[in-house]
Order: C-alpha cells, then sequence, then structure tokens
C-alpha cells in the first residue's frame, strides 16, 4: 500500500509539472525535418523565432505551452523553399512594365505592347517576355512595326532570358547608335546593312543605359511586390543573381525597418568598383541579408545563340556566341575575389563559357576546399570538363530543361545535347546542387521547378517518357537541392534549410504531399501556410 502511495504521488508531481511556455507549437503535421537523415516527425515548438524542439504531437504537448498552436490535421510541411538563383528585383519591376511573355507570335507581342501604352501612357515603354522560339517563324523580330507605330517614343524589350533587347529607332536615335557603331561583347543585327533593332549581350548596354532608371520609391515598390508573389509561393530565401550597391542599401534599410520580411541573398553585381568596395567592407550579414558573393557574366543564352560554345552552332555555321566580360577581366575579378571570403557565382551557359570558368577557379582556388564558388547555370557541359566540378558547386535551373528542350538540339546537335541540363550527372560529381528558376526569365512557381527536375515533361506530358531522363533527380534530391543544399550554397545550413533544433523557423504547409502525389499533380500543389521566422506571411 505504501508503494502504491508513493507511485501515485509521484505521478502527480510530474502531472503538476510546469510546462515551458514558449511562442507556438505546429502538431499533427507530416514533417520533412530534411535533416542529414530525411527524418519525420509530427510536430515542432518555435520560440523567438527559432525551432526549440521536434518531436511526436505527445511529445511537445507534453512539454511546452504555446500562446499559438497550430494543429495541421495531418498535412504536410516543409522547411521554407529557397530559389539559389532568380532576379527578385528584377520580378518586382516586371510588374511595373509590359509582360509580353508567352506570346505566340510577334504581332501578339506589338498588341500587348500598344494595349500597355493605351493604359499607362509612359515616356520610354520597356517590358520582357518575347522569346522567338515560341514562334510559328523562329527568327528575330525586327523594328518596322514599332516604329511605325511609336515614331517618338523609345520602345526597349528584352527577351524572355535578358540575353537580347529589340529597341526602335526612337530608342536607337537617343543612344546615338549608328550602322557603325562598333559591338563588343555580343551583336548587333543588321539586315542588308540597316539595323534591325536587335542587340544580343554586351551591346544591349547600349541601349540600357539611356533607359530611365527606377527611382526609389519604384524599387521599394517592386521589392514588396516581388515578396508578395514569393511568398503566395511558399519561397522564405531568394538568391537575387546582380544587385547594385544601391539596391542592396535600400534592402538593408526596409528590412531592418520591418517593411521587407524575405531573407535575401545577395549577389553583388561583378565591377572593379564594387569587387573593391565589398571585399575591403567584408561579409555583411543580418538575419535576412546575407552579402558575401559576387555575380559575373562568361557568356550570353543559348536561345539567342549567345553561350559561348566550343565549336560552331549546330544551326548557324561559323557562330560561336561569344564572352561577354573580356576573359582578361574575369581571370582578374576571379584573382581579386579569391584573396577575399567572398564568393564567386558565374553565369555560363555554353560549354566553352563553362570551360574558361571551371579552369580559372580552380587556378585562382588552388585546390582550396570549402569555398563553394558557383557555376551558375552550368547548362551545357563538354564530357570532360565535368571533373572540374569536384570542387566547383553547379547552381542550376530545372525549368531552363523543360524550357529549351523543343529546340536546344537543334541548338547544339546530338552529341553535345548529351552534356546539356545534366543534373543527375552535376549533383554525382559535387555531391550537392543547388535549385531555383532564375525568375522572371521562368516562372517563379517552385513546384514547376520540382516537376521539372523530377519528371523531366512540360505540363502537356511531353515528351511521354521524359526529357534525358538519366538526368532526372529524384524527389528526395529535388527537396535537398531547394532547401539545404541551396542553404548550403549561401553558406547557411547551419541556420536554415531544414527543420531542426537551433534553425530558423522558416516552413511551409502545403495542400498536398509532394513526396508522395502523383508525379503529374505536383504543378498544381498550393501552398497554404508559408511562415518566416515563425511569423504566417501567408
Amino acid at each position: 500500500m505504501k508503494k502504491l502511495a508513493i507511485l501515485f504521488l509521484c505521478i502527480l508531481i510530474s502531472s503538476c509539472e510546469k510546462k515551458e511556455t514558449i511562442d507556438s507549437i505546429i502538431i499533427n503535421a507530416n514533417i520533412y525535418t530534411v535533416n542529414a537523415n530525411l527524418d519525420k516527425v509530427e510536430a515542432f515548438a518555435i520560440n523567438n523565432g527559432k525551432i526549440v524542439d521536434v518531436g511526436t504531437t505527445q511529445e511537445i504537448q507534453n512539454k511546452y505551452a504555446a500562446t499559438f498552436i497550430n494543429d495541421v490535421k495531418g498535412k504536410t510541411i516543409l522547411p521554407g523553399f529557397i530559389d539559389a538563383h532568380c532576379h527578385f528585383l528584377g520580378l518586382g519591376l516586371q510588374q511595373q512594365k509590359v509582360d509580353v511573355s508567352e506570346t505566340k507570335s510577334f504581332e501578339e507581342v506589338v498588341s500587348k505592347i500598344v494595349q500597355f501604352q493605351n493604359k499607362n501612357n509612359v515616356s520610354f515603354i520597356t517590358g520582357r517576355g518575347w522569346d522567338q522560339n515560341d514562334w510559328e517563324i523562329k527568327e528575330f523580330p525586327s523594328k518596322e512595326k514599332l516604329d511605325e507605330l511609336f515614331p517618338k517614343t523609345p520602345v526597349a524589350i528584352t527577351r524572355i532570358d535578358g540575353h537580347a533587347l529589340l529597341a526602335n529607332q526612337a530608342a536607337i536615335d537617343l543612344a546615338n547608335v549608328s550602322e557603325n557603331t562598333k559591338a563588343e561583347g555580343g551583336y548587333i543585327l543588321k539586315k542588308n546593312g540597316k539595323l534591325t533593332g536587335i542587340f544580343i549581350d554586351g551591346p544591349m548596354s547600349l541601349i540600357e543605359t539611356i533607359i530611365p532608371k527606377p527611382s526609389k520609391k519604384e524599387i521599394t515598390k517592386a521589392l514588396k511586390d516581388a515578396e508578395k508573389i514569393c511568398f503566395n509561393l511558399g519561397l522564405t530565401t531568394v538568391d537575387d543573381a546582380g544587385l547594385s550597391k544601391e539596391t542592396i542599401e535600400i534592402i538593408d534599410s526596409l528590412q531592418q525597418n520591418g517593411e521587407l520580411k524575405m531573407r535575401i541573398y545577395a549577389m553583388v553585381s561583378a565591377s572593379d568598383a564594387n569587387i573593391d568596395y565589398f571585399t575591403k567592407k567584408g561579409i555583411l550579414k543580418t538575419d535576412r541579408l546575407n552579402v558575401r558573393s559576387f555575380k559575373v557574366y562568361a557568356d550570353g543564352a543559348l536561345g539567342s545563340r549567345g553561350a559561348a560554345m566550343k565549336h560552331s552552332y549546330s544551326d548557324k555555321h561559323n557562330h560561336f556566341g561569344a564572352l561577354v566580360t573580356p576573359l582578361t577581366d574575369l581571370k582578374r575579378y576571379a584573382k581579386n575575389i579569391a584573396e577575399s571570403d567572398y564568393q564567386m557565382n558565374t553565369h555560363a551557359i555554353g560549354d566553352s563559357a563553362n570551360f574558361v570558368m571551371l579552369k580559372t577557379y580552380k587556378e585562382v582556388l588552388k585546390g582550396e576546399k570549402n569555398r563553394r564558388w558557383r557555376i551558375e547555370h552550368a547548362q551545357i557541359i563538354d564530357k570532360p570538363d565535368f571533373d572540374y566540378f569536384n570542387n566547383i558547386l553547379p547552381s542550376v535551373q530545372p525549368t531552363h530543361a523543360t524550357s529549351d528542350m523543343y529546340w536546344a538540339e537543334d541548338r547544339i546537335g546530338t552529341e553535345r545535347i548529351k552534356g546539356a541540363y545534366a543534373y543527375k550527372d552535376l549533383l554525382n560529381t559535387y555531391g550537392k546542387v543547388a535549385l531555383g528558376t532564375d525568375f522572371p526569365v521562368e516562372k517563379v512557381n517552385p513546384f514547376l521547378t520540382f516537376y521539372a527536375a523530377v519528371a523531366r515533361k512540360d505540363l502537356n506530358n511531353y515528351p511521354e517518357n521524359g526529357f534525358q531522363m538519366e538526368n532526372a533527380l529524384t524527389r528526395e534530391e529535388t527537396l535537398k537541392g531547394m532547401t539545404i543544399w541551396a542553404a548550403y550554397s549561401n553558406f547557411e545550413e547551419n541556420e536554415k534549410g531544414s527543420i531542426e533544433i537551433g534553425k530558423m523557423a522558416d516552413f511551409i504547409i502545403l495542400n498536398k504531399n509532394i513526396m508522395t502525389v502523383e508525379l503529374e499533380k505536383i504543378p498544381y500543389i498550393q501552398v497554404e501556410e508559408t511562415y518566416i521566422g515563425g511569423e504566417r506571411l501567408k
């Protein structure tokens, strides 16, 4: 009897123990932690913006009293998605311009420009999104119709990839460009000796310099507009590939004032002045902003035949594309960045550009490990050059494969296509891949990224057996690439990218289980709730 009394007393004391009071707990969930073992749990606890415990629903409820209890009734929770390569500011600014994406002809492009101008009546018409590869006549457009419709209003409309631009005569005159203007790092297309209005890569700057720069107010609005779009789709960190010093300062100010909640990994646009300024200042890091990398352009894009190739394009004899940054500059940038703690992230599409940059990286890094220098896109790799990725991190965008698959082989031929969009080969070489979208070049939606990586198909189930399925990623690899590996590529794997004790409470709640749902349903999954630091932002 005495033993029973003691046992009862112990139980009573235990049940009366005070629970620890915290901000919130998530219970009854299907949680993919994306920790080292890819463990699944039912619940986790949050305090002061960080995860303080994970476990079963009963374990978490027994230990904690929370101000807010979120019973998600079995729904799937993932770490917040990280887009490892995008243009966050560009997405926001695009909301203020004419959108000519998904057009099926140049006539449709012109119609959208006319509608935009009738509504907005701007002094300089800008926009983005045309792609001649989607048209019946797959040729670069010409400016004559724009000259006719807008004889006094400058027009400059950028191709979907940002590596070609169509300008009308009013813009060309404003830029003081003529048939005799020298083109460097790209091409100015002419027909019968006359300007067509098409500028590819380097010469685009001749037009871009006369486009009115967005004001601080316009940049602020753009950042907030982009943030709303991204939160609705489950993005909690974005890597903006190429920002000015001034924009980074605006971002930091907005974040410090609580006006911008998105976490941003800022790649500084590479220039001698920027490299000198930021390397002397050192790494700039807050909870929401990380400035420790430079974005460099090696070449152009495949769609505009600006990607630098080792051999001639298959569909354009004696055309090789071009480096958009002189080789001497690329090597100088690499050497100076290597002497700092900063990361170098280089846009490289063609096999020649990739080879040049991989070789340059190897020379300046001298075998140093854990620098995590990145090749952005790593789109076409010559077979012998894959070995260079043993110490260089590939940052790739799966929807590029499913956007380009209709015409890419025509561009580069049956042999070179085998080393293109080769995400599994890159993963096998380095051990990780960072996944992104390159939005607004591609759509923002990360579920399209996931689907393209795993299924290698478009939304019409084409091709039936997938595009080069030997380079498809598994669902687990894709999830890692969009969370913990993307965090690793930003030197942030110890603070985000998984649902683990001590990490930021950045997570999303989905309406379907992305890891088990039928493949064709993945693109249509919805994000029901988005959290950053435990704060609900959708």
